[in-house]
């Protein structure tokens, strides 16, 4: 028996000094980073609030709209009640922010509602709420880049049949910008974001000098809006449907506290400081914007957005600071995605560590980001920009749902959190996978603070979810058990895995294998095959030559070579009538197997040739490849491949 026990085993450590050669990749994305460069890509507050909030403050253009879409079913006198909604919103907002500041100084190693669900309410909530937050990540790349091709649109109406294409184009982009690092994406989007506050400010600003001078007028020449008259149709459920629309709002607010960890030290202070920022700035715009939009009488339209609307009436006409407007909107809508692309694949390396999603989601790329998450994301968003036409409408209703649910469960979470720190005794502690508890002596207010928000945003959760059923929720209804469920299977797998190859229960390994029989397949008899055959013949005298014969004339001229390079070792010749290769071969080894002796090992040797030019791999059939791929699925065999180096005669003779 081989056993674990040797003291004599000697371990070595060294550091690779290979750096990767320049490619193209390096010229899109950068050079490579090394591990220890790690801690000098963390990001400020400054370049993080481009980062992390460029969702939420994008959702100040679309949000006032979509209240408005949904009151004008009864008609424009609705519309008075688009800015009492919007406080309530704002309010909704303020309970949110106060919830997350407190997640984000409890759990610094960042994560979120997973992290927080993962340790408070287990792994079923912890599934729900990452498949929660995924699909909202997703929606995100693919309700702002829709949103901000509206704005396109609007001001160039005839790029409304390319609005699909502009979209896709924008997430390539995105994604390459993403795949640079996170510190170089937040420096690339830190100006445009900054633009866009410092633009809707003014515009914002302006707006209100004008409405109170009395100079401000209403929108000339506004869209068609097809509404059923009369106010017949003002009702609790429309106020709550609009309500429930606006909440979108709110979407990003919980993107800080997933990517603490992207932040300088101390990072829980620095996160926590740029949530408030984007929170003071997303209410104020929201509310200004929703203001001014009852005072010009801005309507819902899908041909020109209320951004639209709001800049050509408080700037008099489509001139500059018009234009720097539509496009600081266009711009920020656009780059919303990039909370989705900061915060998705770290979400997702958390999910595949746990063993949740597939383990390749967990793997840094050369600039030290999560790259297989951002290139799934970007594909997966696209598909949708593609199937819902890229239209903002028939998107959001599948938007809020996720967020909110990611909300009610994050802080019922914290709840329980601070139930439990309140059974803790003064300097006693209790260390959780996602952070340490330790005795706080406000435990009652904080807990009162997150019950609150969960109370809130489980109360919107399920109006959304009514509201907005029949415009197409009932997909992320279905969707998120439906994502939970791939959840288990994925980590089912994993631990069953682990459990067959695990060493706890391990008694060794059985006695060395007593007899050792190697198959070399032959196509034909060259300098590669004998290369071949001298390996096979080093692990063991038993060595069986297999030809598989299609074509008599060439098994015939197999034949005469072997008898003369072969060295005595046996050759069978298998005839296949129908023409097949490897299936004679896989039936032979089969009945080999079967018939086995106890200990003994089946090594089947591949000659493989590789040319000197990887074009020329292109014209010829590639045949060991085809045999490789189908011997690995064979119980009880191993399949070595001995490469056969073809060196090209031009350069030899150069030689």
């Amino acid at each position: 028996m081989l056993t674990p026990e040797n003291n004599q085993t000697e371990i070595m450590r060294r550091e690779s000094e290979y750096k990767p050669p320049r490619s193209l990749s390096h010229w899109m994305i950068g050079r490579p980073l090394s591990t220890a460069d790690a801690p000098h890509q963390t990001i400020g507050k400054a370049v993080g609030l481009a980062v992390f909030a460029s969702d939420a403050l994008s959702s100040t253009a679309y949000a006032t709209q979509e209240i408005l879409g949904v009151l004008a079913a009864a008609g424009t006198i609705a519309f008075g009640y688009v800015f009492p909604i919007s406080i309530a919103i704002v309010v909704l907002l303020g309970i949110v922010t106060i919830s997350y500041q407190q997640t984000i100084h409890a759990y610094p190693g960042g994560g979120g509602a997973y992290i927080v669900a993962r340790d408070n309410l287990g792994e079923l909530p912890a599934q729900m709420a990452g498949a929660a937050l995924l699909t909202d990540y997703i929606l995100t790349v693919a309700v702002s880049v829709s949103s901000g091709v509206a704005q396109i649109v609007s001001a160039y109406p005839t790029m409304e049949e390319f609005r699909v294409e502009i979209a896709i184009v924008a997430v390539f982009l995105i994604m390459l910008v993403n795949l640079r690092g996170v510190k170089e994406s937040g420096a690339a989007f830190a100006v445009p974001t900054y633009f866009f506050i410092a633009v809707m400010f003014i515009t914002v600003i302006t707006g209100f000098v004008r409405y109170f001078s009395g100079s401000l007028g209403t929108v000339i020449d506004p869209p068609e809006l097809h509404i059923a008259h009369g106010v017949a149709g003002i009702s609790a459920f429309l106020i709550l449907h609009a309500f429930a629309n606006g909440t979108t709002a709110l979407t990003g607010v919980e993107a800080i506290s997933n990517g603490i960890t992207a932040f300088k030290e101390p990072r829980s202070r620095n996160a926590g400081v740029t949530l408030i920022w984007m929170s003071l700035i997303l209410g104020t715009l929201f509310l200004g914007i929703s203001y001014l939009t009852g005072r010009i009488g801005g309507v819902f339209s899908e041909e020109e957005t209320i951004i639209s609307q709001l800049a050509r009436t408080i700037y008099g006409g489509r001139g500059l600071p018009y234009l720097a407007a539509i496009w600081g909107t266009t711009v920020i809508l656009i780059m919303a995605a990039n909370t989705a692309f900061a915060d998705f694949p770290r979400l997702g390396a958390l999910a595949a560590s746990d063993g949740f999603l597939p383990r390749q989601l967990t793997f840094r790329g050369s600039r030290l980001v999560y790259s297989n998450g951002i290139i799934t994301l970007s594909i997966i968003a696209s598909l949708l920009i593609i199937a819902f036409n890229a239209s903002v409408t028939l998107l959001i209703p599948l938007y809020a749902i996720g967020v909110f649910l990611s909300f009610t469960l994050s802080q019922f979470g914290m709840s329980l959190r601070w139930r439990k720190i309140g059974k803790l005794r003064e300097g006693e502690e209790i260390v959780e996978r996602g952070s340490t508890l330790r005795y706080d002596d406000k435990w009652k207010s904080k807990m009162l603070v997150n019950g609150f928000g969960a109370f809130c945003t489980a109360v919107v959760m399920m109006v959304f979810a009514v509201t907005k059923f029949q415009e197409g929720a009932w997909i992320v209804l279905i969707l998120t058990p439906l994502l939970v469920a791939i959840f288990s299977i994925i980590h089912r797998h994993y631990s069953n895995l682990a459990n067959r190859l695990s060493l706890e229960k391990f008694e060794g390994l059985p006695a060395r294998h007593t007899r050792h029989r190697v198959i070399l397949p032959v196509s034909g008899v060259h300098q590669g095959t004998l290369e071949a055959l001298r390996y096979a013949r080093l692990l063991s005298h038993d060595v069986t030559a297999v030809h598989i014969s299609i074509d008599p004339t060439e098994t015939e001229k197999v034949r005469r070579k072997w008898v003369s390079w072969g060295e005595g070792t046996r050759l069978i010749i298998l005839d296949s009538p129908y023409r097949l290769f490897v299936e004679p071969l896989l039936e032979y080894l089969e009945d080999i197997i079967e018939n086995r002796q106890p200990n003994e090992t089946i090594t089947v040797v591949v000659p493989q040739f590789i040319p000197s030019q990887r074009w020329h791999n292109v014209l010829h059939m590639r045949t060991a490849d085809v045999l490789r791929s189908e011997l690995l699925n064979k119980h009880g065999v191993v399949v070595t491949d001995v490469p056969y180096h073809v060196h090209d005669l031009h350069a030899t003779h150069k030689e």
